[in-house]
């Protein structure tokens, strides 16, 4: 009976060290490479993928299995000290708590976090298939956990995207780290990288340049005019104003106006128009994509609450 009991302890503190270190690995492999492994025909990557796109159910498996481990180890505690010592059960249980908690602690959680730290993805590549077993045997139970946490999602109106997405970015910074350790990314593409995580989910309101701050110029006014006027002003590009509403129309750029022979206002370019929740990414490709360099920042009810400029949205990024 006492080397069944130990042998369920011993089950118990593997169990602990699997799950708490998966959990760990979990969230430290790089997803890009199960996504590689997965696109290769790797059944476990693809099992392991699907978990990183349901990380609830992953984390409800990862607690059950704990749980289920910190009952195994606690039975087998009580039913060795109950054989060894059948005189005083109570004081020997306590002292094997006592001596017992310790090996717990180091052996089934800090030890294998540390060690799926250091190598997450082999780790966890490895240990996979044993994970993917449990997900199907907990499933009962982390199923229920898992549709709980999406109810209780529902009902508080909360989202796990801004979660996912602050991981994707330190996995993202970790691949860009390691391609710059490795000589494959230079020190200014590392920066590019880091201006574009740093910005691409803010809002483009936060670079317009709101109307009351505009430069821009009527439609009647003379080619000279508007160039001494961008010369003042240090600008490249000038909003153009119909002289009757007052509403914007288009844009010129200096270039093209210097390389016009007429004195009047030509070419015109049509202002593009962006909403002023879009991401600034979002708007940056917008104008790269088109070849614009200026864009009419609008709410959403359609009124123009400023301008942006491909010049602005750039000067975060370096």
């Amino acid at each position: 009976m006492i080397w069944t009991a130990l042998g369920l302890g011993v089950f118990g503190l593997f169990l602990s060290a699997f799950f708490s270190g998966s959990e760990t690995g979990f969230y430290r492999a790089t997803r890009l490479r199960l996504v590689l492994d997965a696109m290769g025909g790797d059944r476990i990557a693809r099992g392991l993928l699907f978990l990183t796109n349901h990380s609830a159910l992953f984390v409800a498996t990862a607690l059950v299995g704990n749980s289920v481990a910190n009952y195994l180890i606690s039975l087998a505690t009580v039913i060795v000290m109950g054989q060894a010592f059948p005189l005083i059960p109570e004081m020997a249980e306590i002292i094997a708590s006592i001596v017992v908690a310790p090996m717990v602690l180091v052996y089934g959680e800090l030890l294998p976090k540390n060690l799926f730290l250091q190598a997450p993805n082999r780790l966890l590549r490895r240990g996979g298939a044993l994970f993917l077993f449990f997900v199907v045997l907990f499933f009962p139970l982390a199923g229920l956990l898992w549709l709980l946490g999406r109810l209780l999602a529902s009902l508080t109106r909360t989202s796990h995207e801004p979660i996912r997405l602050v991981l994707a970015q330190r996995e993202l910074r970790r691949i860009l780290a390691e391609g710059h350790e490795a000589g494959i990314l230079h020190p200014a593409q590392q920066s590019l990288a880091h201006g574009i995580l740093a910005v691409a989910r803010k809002p483009v309101r936060q670079f317009l340049t709101p109307p009351s701050q505009m430069v821009q110029v009527h439609s009647d006014m003379g080619k000279q005019a508007v160039l001494r006027l961008a010369e003042r002003n240090h600008t490249a590009v000038i909003p153009v104003a119909d002289n009757a509403s007052g509403q914007l129309v288009g844009y010129v750029r200096i270039l093209d106006l210097r390389l016009h022979e007429g004195d009047d206002l030509a070419p015109i370019r049509p202002l593009p128009e962006v909403r002023d929740d879009s991401s600034h990414l979002a708007a940056l490709m917008r104008l790269e994509s088109s070849g614009d360099s200026l864009a009419r920042v609008i709410d959403a009810h359609g009124e123009t609450v400023g301008i942006v400029t491909l010049e602005r949205l750039r000067e975060p990024l370096f």
